[in-house]
This record gives structure tokens, C-alpha cells and sequence, in this order.
């Protein structure tokens, strides 16, 4: 198990930019295999599809609960780093609605790895703040540019948020990814002004 303060050094490491793309490399292919395969997925396989040799996973993630950590922090950095692009790019709903079928993928690919997440995320703080970071996404969209805001007045954050984290448990429960995509819109239409 990995401490807190394991956790706190290994953070604010800047990496060389080649070593930098063979992280995000490693990073997107383990998010692949344990979304396809669960915790136990090989490390060798998940080098190799990242085009590094297994020294190098090993040396940035010398256990697999610091790679599956390393994973999660950055799919939910990814995922609330597109919020504003989106906000800027889309129309308001079909931006939200876009980010709410990005969070159902994030939450499936996490699934796989919920066994060593547990572990790996005990500290409720982290939950905490990944929640935070998560309900600030969704109020950016909510806001879209105040003026054409797609949002009711009383939808908050926090709550759509919650709504979706049920969604998603309904549909991988169902292992039905087209129920999510269905209950998002019963969402939206809920969410959205007339």
C-alpha cells in the first residue's frame, strides 16, 4: 500500500519531454487494459502496447497500485481539462452532453481497476477532492458563458454529478453502455431550460 506522503513526492515530478510522452503512452495503455481486463492485466502486455520496454514502466511505476493511482489522476485530469474546451468549441447542451458520455467511459474504465483503487484511494481527502475537481467541471458547462447558459437556475453541480455516478453504476450493472447513453438524456432533459 502506498502512503500519502509516497503519493505527495511522486506528484510534482516534471519529466523530460520524451520521458513525458512514454508516461502518457504508458498511461493511455493501461487505462486500455485494465478497462478491458480488469487489475489483472499484464504489465508486459501494457508495455509493449505502449511501445516501452517493461524497464521503463518500472521505473516510473515500480508497483501496480502506483500505476493504477497514476491512471486514475490523470484520466481525471483529462477528463476535467476538456470541459473548458468544450464549453468554447460546442453548443452548451451537446458540450455537456459530451463530457457526461466521457465520465460514463472514465467511470467504466475505472471499474476494472476498483479492486486496487480502493486500496490505492482510502484517503477520503483524495476522494474528496476528486470530487471537487469533477463538480467544477460540470459547473463550468453548467455556466457556458452565462448568456446562453443551457442549465435550469437550481441545478447544481455536485447534484448532476451524483446523477451520473448513478447512471454509470446502473448501466455496468446492467453492462449495458447504451443505458448510460439513454439516462444522460433523461438527465439533460431534466437539467436543460425549456
Amino acid at each position: 500500500m502506498t502512503s500519502n506522503g509516497e503519493r505527495q513526492a511522486r506528484r510534482p515530478r516534471s519529466l523530460r519531454a520524451d520521458a513525458q510522452r512514454n508516461e502518457d503512452r504508458l498511461l493511455e495503455a493501461a487505462a486500455a487494459a485494465f478497462a478491458r481486463e480488469g487489475a489483472g492485466a499484464s504489465v508486459k502486455d501494457i508495455a509493449r502496447a505502449a511501445g516501452v520496454g517493461v524497464g521503463t514502466l518500472y521505473r516510473r511505476f515500480p508497483s501496480k497500485e502506483l500505476l493504477i493511482e497514476a491512471i486514475y489522476r490523470h484520466e481525471v485530469q483529462r477528463l476535467c481539462d476538456s470541459a473548458p474546451h468544450l464549453a468554447a468549441t460546442r453548443p452548451p447542451v451537446d458540450a455537456l452532453r459530451t463530457w457526461m458520455e466521457a465520465f460514463i467511459d472514465f467511470m467504466t474504465a475505472k471499474d476494472g481497476m476498483a479492486d486496487a483503487l480502493r486500496v490505492v484511494l482510502s484517503d477520503d481527502g483524495d476522494k474528496m477532492h476528486t470530487r471537487a475537481l469533477l463538480a467544477d467541471a460540470i459547473a463550468h458547462l453548467l455556466a457556458a458563458g452565462e448568456e446562453r447558459s443551457p442549465a435550469r437556475s437550481e441545478v447544481d453541480a455536485q447534484d448532476v454529478l451524483m446523477a451520473l455516478g448513478g447512471i454509470s453504476l446502473m448501466a455496468s450493472s446492467e453492462g449495458r453502455r447504451d443505458l448510460a447513453t439513454r439516462l444522460i438524456g433523461m438527465l439533460l432533459r431534466g437539467i436543460v431550460k425549456s
